[in-house]
């Protein structure tokens, strides 16, 4: 069973972050509501976001602080804005906050992760087999942090965009190095955010009669690479030759 220690209490926050037109609003919506199902007690429910339209009123909704980078022609900024989150005053949130992707799933409670001690704590990076040496990275698709404590992790990005973008390949691994270096990089348990793709589907050729189900003890299950919640829902899969059942809990769990 994980040990978790009791935190001060502080006001507790969700962030998120929409932005483009991948994601609509019945993303943040959707979220918002499995918070809501799976997390005890008050809490404030934050989207960063260019558009609030569609967005349903318990959210409260504030444009994505400017990254203040030199972008050339046609480059994008994209997930480097997550790093907006450490501002040192981000419209004047206190507390301890857990940012979460638009397109993870809730099934099981978010209580622990307020609890969790940590100075810094994110997704250990899953295990590939073709990467060797220690695993430093973290998926950022959930973090936790104390609202306002690591804006040199944004100074220091803004200082030194380009050479740093050239060197780390997109903002978890520059976030994860940075704090790992300071000694305050923590992970989740591991049971805690397993991904859909490497870990709720069966392993060939059992893929082709078994549903993809979480394991026993998942509490937000992570969509990255090839397959989103609704392409799950109805059993896609984009790529060719790789097989998914539709895994039909989602339609419980994801609203």
């Amino acid at each position: 069973m994980v040990q978790t220690t009791p935190l001060p209490t502080q006001q507790r926050h969700i962030l998120c972050m929409k932005w483009g037109t991948k994601y609509g609003p019945e993303y943040v919506n959707r979220l918002y509501a499995m918070v809501r199902r799976h997390l005890k007690g008050d809490f404030r429910f934050v989207c960063l976001t260019d558009n609030t339209e569609g967005i349903r009123e318990e959210v409260e909704c504030f444009p994505i602080p400017d990254l203040n980078i030199h972008l050339a022609p046609g480059q994008r900024d994209g997930a480097w804005k997550k790093l907006t989150t450490f501002e040192g005053d981000l419209y004047g949130l206190k507390g301890v906050a857990l940012f979460l992707d638009l397109d993870v799933v809730v099934v099981g409670s978010l209580d622990d992760f307020f609890t969790q001690s940590g100075e810094f704590l994110i997704i250990h990076d899953y295990p590939r087999f073709w990467r060797f040496g220690e695993r430093i990275v973290g998926n950022s698709s959930v973090y936790r942090f104390q609202l306002g404590a690591h804006a040199d992790v944004l100074e220091n990005f803004r200082a030194h965009t380009e050479q740093l973008r050239a060197q780390y390949r997109n903002e978890q691994e520059y976030l994860s190095h940075f704090l790992h270096k300071q000694g305050k990089l923590a992970y989740w348990p591991a049971s805690w955010c397993p991904s859909f793709k490497y870990y709720c589907i069966p392993a060939w050729p059992t893929n082709y009669w078994k549903e993809p189900v979480p394991p026993k003890d998942a509490r937000i299950v992570i969509f990255h690479g090839e397959v989103n919640p609704p392409d799950a829902l109805e059993g896609r899969r984009n790529k060719r030759f790789r097989h998914i059942q539709p895994a039909r809990w989602i339609a419980k769990a994801w609203g």
